[in-house]
């Protein structure tokens, strides 16, 4: 079975990803994320993304400002996952988490550190490789 899952890096004003642990009712309870969530029946990625974003952090990305980064493929025991992964530096609201998560913003460089939810792991190496300290998005 395929799942469809969109998430995304927001990025602050410090060049500082937001990164999500997942609750302890979850599956892969106590590791990190990319806030988003499943992409549901007559939504693009862009408004799951949106969706998400409210219902978990209480913040709403403009659809043109998230800019698509990557994505990620991984085999789960039970499903694959198909995630893309969006950046977005601006965002209407303020960052509190909604359904009891911890999070966390951290710099690029530091972001391989956490213990990562596994299809988020090549994304993550991606972030660090890509954005630096001190300078925009690097192509």
């Amino acid at each position: 079975m395929l799942m469809l899952v969109a998430a995304c890096a927001l990025i602050d004003a410090d060049g500082r990803v937001l990164m999500s642990q997942r609750p302890a009712d979850k599956s892969h309870a106590g590791l990190w994320e990319f806030p988003g969530g499943k992409i549901e029946d007559g939504e693009g990625p862009e408004q799951a993304i949106r969706r998400e974003l409210w219902e978990e952090l209480g913040v709403e990305p403009c659809i043109s400002c998230l800019q698509a980064f990557n994505f990620s493929s991984h085999k789960y025991e039970d499903f694959q996952l198909l995630m893309p992964l969006f950046l977005c530096r601006q965002w209407d609201g303020m960052v509190r988490p909604k359904e009891g998560q911890k999070i966390r913003w951290v710099f690029p460089d530091r972001i391989c550190d956490l213990d990562l939810v596994a299809a988020d792991i090549p994304l993550a190496q991606e972030i660090r490789d890509r954005l630096v300290r001190g300078r925009r998005f690097e192509s």
